[in-house]
């Protein structure tokens, strides 16, 4: 599975970054909906030292960069590898497993990950390496589907659509059609209950110390009504601050 979505993300690197920048729908979800809280509940971040993990491209290096960090980004994906060291060149960037962090223990202030622990079905490795690899009293930030969200079902009744929540205790795979102009690819995510988050990351020495739902602001809604209006009430993303005990 692992192999796979790398797969995915080095042929679709460039496609990917190309719409993060320019194409409407994606840089709602992304620039307006998850960015601002993830920078958010980082906080301050000016001369800390900050692992960007599993940091695809680089964009959120760039933007923790220009706020004083001293970035250093590692994914499984050469290609966006590739990308990340023209998009924050005063970061560094490494093509290695997140999984098998190769870093000193006790060496980041702050761990972010933006949109990578849904593709694991298996969080202990993850979370072993980020508690490892964080000094202590670090800050561990990190985006993820909203559970609710990503299990909803569309249904027809009487004309009208509406959205239901359909096995919310059934933690399954969910896979998701990424393409470019040449190829598709089948790329999953896991789907886990609050519950068993909760759990994993308290069993894995951290607290939480906040949490977000994302929630658009009003300001975007006359550049994006549709989007707006889909998420306003149901949240796609939410982000989890905690802390290393």
């Amino acid at each position: 599975m692992k192999n796979q979505i790398k797969k995915a993300y080095d042929e679709l690197a460039g496609h990917y970054h190309k719409l993060r920048k320019e194409e409407s729908n994606v840089k709602f979800y992304k620039e307006i909906l998850e960015t601002p809280f993830l920078l958010k509940l980082t906080g301050n971040v000016k001369n800390k030292k900050v692992l960007d993990l599993g940091c695809g491209p680089g964009v959120h290096a760039k933007f923790l960069a220009k706020r004083g960090a001293k970035v250093t980004g590692i994914d499984n994906s050469k290609e966006s590898i590739i990308l990340a060291r023209k998009e924050s060149p005063k970061s560094k960037f490494f093509v290695d497993d997140v999984e098998k962090l190769p870093f000193k223990s006790n060496e980041f202030d702050i761990v972010f990950s933006a949109m990578v622990l849904g593709h694991f079905k298996n969080w202990n490795k993850i979370l072993n390496q980020v508690n490892r690899v964080l000094k202590k009293n670090g800050i561990f930030v990190f985006s993820t589907y909203n559970p609710f969200k990503e299990i909803l079902t569309k249904i027809k009744w009487r004309g009208k659509e509406f959205r239901v929540i359909e096995d919310y205790f059934d933690e399954r795979l969910i896979y998701a059609d990424w393409k470019n102009e040449k190829k598709s690819f089948k790329v999953s995510h896991h789907h886990k209950t609050y519950g068993t988050i909760i759990k994993l990351l308290i069993n894995h020495g951290f607290e939480l110390l906040d949490y977000e739902d994302c929630k658009p602001p009003k300001s975007a809604k006359q550049k994006y009504p549709k989007k707006y209006e889909e998420t306003i009430n149901v949240p796609n993303f939410c982000v989890w601050k905690l802390r290393k005990k």
